[in-house]
């Protein structure tokens, strides 16, 4: 077992790092208050080929490890976890997707300006009747000729109001995930428009809004994959966006421990810096130990996705725990700093802020714990007292699974 970066991935680490304390952390606190959305941002991380990380060479991206999109978002998130969002959306889900599943000449017109930062790609799947079954979304899409034609609301969509493009989930078929397909819809596409954008507690950096979807004629040149095949899509890269929002997680996570510390150290009490005493000190040990938890989680997960490992478990694990993880810490971060905890003249309020969305979207933390059980048990809820194996016990207390038989 090997725990160290491969220096090409150290040097991803250090650029985002460098780049971030440069470019992001600065104005971080301005972008908040005011809702704030810096275009001329994403120009500059393309630049330096963040925006375009999934893509291969041949489109015009960086094409880095799943271990380096992590530590990318991870050191963007740890200045401001709207910027992480944003790009983890854009290059983590959308330009990935486009990669995979669009046809040759769409990969040709889209990708290149979307490594470089110039169009902003947006993933809509959730409805207001379809969150965490997304299954049920009430979208729909019927072939006209060479086009389709979608109509619906979508809701949460991020970067959609800033962005070029949207993958949107649509029903062409059925009930159930069958019926779903996937269509790479531009702004310019009659009938697509901007609806509500959402004023959120967090994030506020990053753009997030509804999508209205009205007669939106989409050339049928731009369905992703084959009709029906949307779900799986979104499956297949779900995975790699719960990556991103651990990625997420745990540059909050650092920044919280980072703030703690160096208030720990400065602020005196009682005639000593308060991180001599243990009500402190314990605090920032188990916010070190858990920002240490989840970076193995992360990029174990990680690695796995590297060496084609399709199972969705470990993105889960790493998702739901750096995630509970940062708001818990978050509020430790706040109460180690006390009253300028709790006001803008610090950055622990923002954290505070930020670090919730990371337990709701991609997934909430119920959902993870239901998909990592379910690897560990099977679907029990498809199975019935006839299907059940029975379990006796003998005298030395061990179980002793008997042949599965059937119940009357």
């Amino acid at each position: 077992m090997n725990f160290e970066l491969a220096d090409e991935q150290k040097a991803v680490r250090d650029t985002v790092a460098a780049f971030a304390a440069r470019e992001v952390a600065p104005f971080a606190a301005d972008w908040d208050k005011r809702s704030h959305f810096a275009p001329e941002l994403y120009l500059k991380l393309g630049e330096i080929g963040i925006m375009g990380m999934t893509v291969t060479e041949r489109h015009g991206g960086a094409d880095l490890d799943s271990t380096s999109v992590c530590l990318a978002v991870e050191e963007l998130s740890k200045a401001d976890a709207g910027v992480g969002v944003t790009v983890s959306v854009h290059a983590g889900l959308v330009t990935r997707i486009i990669e995979q599943f669009a046809q040759k000449d769409v990969k040709s017109y889209y990708l290149p300006r979307m490594c470089s930062g110039e169009w902003l790609g947006s993933f809509a799947l959730t409805e207001a009747e379809a969150g965490s079954d997304a299954s049920g979304l009430r979208t729909r899409a019927q072939r006209r000729g060479d086009s389709y034609v979608l109509n619906g609301i979508k809701q949460w969509a991020t970067n959609a109001g800033v962005g070029k493009v949207v993958v949107v989930f649509a029903r062409t078929g059925g009930p159930g995930p069958g019926g779903i397909s996937a269509f790479l819809v531009d702004r310019d596409d009659p009938g697509f428009a901007i609806g509500r954008v959402t004023d959120k507690l967090g994030i506020r950096s990053s753009n997030t809004v509804d999508v209205v979807l009205d007669d939106a004629h989409v050339p049928a040149s731009r369905l992703l994959g084959g009709e029906g095949e949307g779900y799986k899509i979104a499956l297949k890269t779900l995975g790699a966006g719960r990556l991103g929002i651990a990625a997420q997680a745990v540059g909050i996570l650092a920044a919280c421990l980072e703030t703690a510390k160096r208030y720990a150290l400065d602020r005196h009490q009682f005639g000593r810096p308060i991180g001599a005493f243990q009500g402190v000190s314990f605090k920032i040990a188990d916010m070190a130990m858990d920002l240490d938890a989840a970076r193995l989680l992360l990029y174990r997960a990680a690695w796995l996705r590297d060496r084609g490992d399709t199972g969705i478990d470990a993105s889960s694990k790493a998702k739901l725990f750096a995630s509970e993880a940062a708001r818990r810490h978050a509020n430790e971060c706040v109460q180690i700093l006390g009253g300028y905890g709790y006001t803008k003249e610090f950055p622990a309020e923002r954290y505070y802020r930020d670090a919730k969305i990371t337990e709701i979207y991609e997934g909430t933390s119920e959902v993870q714990r239901m998909v990592i059980a379910r690897e560990i048990l099977g679907r029990l809820d498809q199975r019935t007292s006839k299907d059940r194996p029975k379990t006796i016990f003998v005298s030395d207390g061990k179980p002793k699974p008997e042949t599965p038989q059937r119940v009357e």
